[in-house]
């Protein structure tokens, strides 16, 4: 039996990944320090989901806390890491940029370590579309330059992927970063835009719409990442061997970069009437200015995506808006 570990296993997507494999005939060790960022009794309730699978173990640890991580991968040498925990959150990274230097930056440190001491047959590690920063040019296609993030979490983000290449090059550990685009669907965290107009709207208070509404996301509905990073798992790196000319891989290392997304960008405004429409109630819109660190548009080019795995479906967004509504109105009993 093949042994995962999932770093986050009670976050958002980390969550839905753990299903995925423990239902695929994984055993599935779940890493994840409970924080307070958002509602602990959330994760709580998901890893109490995940519990019911008799090869899932579940860890409460601090990716920082020097050993556990070391600890951890000497006791179950697992075949596949994927790293998903992480401190989330744009705007939070303003208030409380201290948080994602401890979980983003020194937390990825000591899994990095981890993994040259024990090494796993792939590594996995969640970064962001956010990495693409500043740059205009649409699609976003991994082999652009990179350099200009505008948010400090996104910092945090492209700093892992150069120290997750390091390691690669260095110790010959195989690693894919993934950019997620967008991620919504049930089980979505309370900060996320999803959540609070669902949440608003149903209260009749006001959303908040920044930028006027003139944005575009690449939305991506979490089980559709979810099967597309459980196909990637074996699809393992190896320096300098492409499969096709848009690869991102490393010249010196087992390393890639590879976008998750859709590939078909929606207005912000389109996504609010699917919300309303799924509801069926309208929402008190309160229109403002573009908020520090955000971006007008995001728009993931999947060319190398499909390269690996082959085309995968797409949910369409009223199904999976549609689905996290059901699922909000399940857990709140509304």
């Amino acid at each position: 039996m093949p042994v995962a570990l999932i770093t986050g296993s009670a976050g958002f997507i980390g969550f839905h990944l753990s299903e995925l494999l423990l239902k695929s005939g994984y055993k599935v060790i779940g890493f994840d320090a409970m924080t307070d960022y958002y509602d602990v009794s959330m994760k709580t309730d998901r890893h109490a989901l995940l519990a019911e699978y008799p090869e899932f173990v579940a860890v409460e640890d601090r990716l920082e806390r020097d050993g556990a991580l070391m600890d951890l991968m000497a006791t179950y040498k697992p075949d596949v890491v994927v790293h998903l925990a992480a401190q989330a959150g744009v705007r939070y990274s303003i208030e409380n940029p201290e948080s994602y230097v401890e979980a983003n930056l020194i937390g990825t440190f000591r899994l990095l370590e981890a993994a040259r001491a024990h090494p796993p047959q792939h590594m996995l590690l969640a970064s962001t579309s956010s990495a693409y920063g500043a740059n205009t040019e649409m699609p976003y296609y991994e082999t652009q330059k990179a350099d200009h993030q505008v948010s400090f979490y996104a910092a945090t983000k492209k700093a892992n992927e150069s120290m997750a290449h390091s390691y690669a090059h260095l110790y010959d550990v195989p690693v894919t970063m993934f950019r997620f685009f967008t991620v919504y669907g049930p089980w979505g965290r309370p900060d996320m835009a999803l959540y609070k107009f669902t949440r608003n709207i149903l209260k009749g208070e006001a959303i908040d719409i920044y930028n006027h509404g003139d944005m575009q996301r690449d939305f991506t509905y979490v089980e559709d990442l979810v099967i597309r990073i459980k196909s990637l798992l074996d699809r393992v790196p190896v320096s300098g061997e492409a499969v096709s000319e848009r690869d991102s891989i490393s010249p010196v290392a087992p390393y890639r970069v590879v976008n998750i997304g859709t590939g078909a960008p929606q207005q912000l405004l389109d996504f609010i009437t699917a919300i309303e429409r799924a509801l069926g109630k309208e929402a008190i819109r309160n229109y403002m200015d573009m908020q520090p660190g955000d971006v007008h548009a995001t728009w993931a080019d999947t060319g190398l995506l499909n390269d690996l795995i082959g085309q995968a479906p797409v949910t369409d967004i009223n199904v999976g808006v549609g689905a996290f509504i059901a699922w909000y109105r399940d857990y709140y009993k509304v």
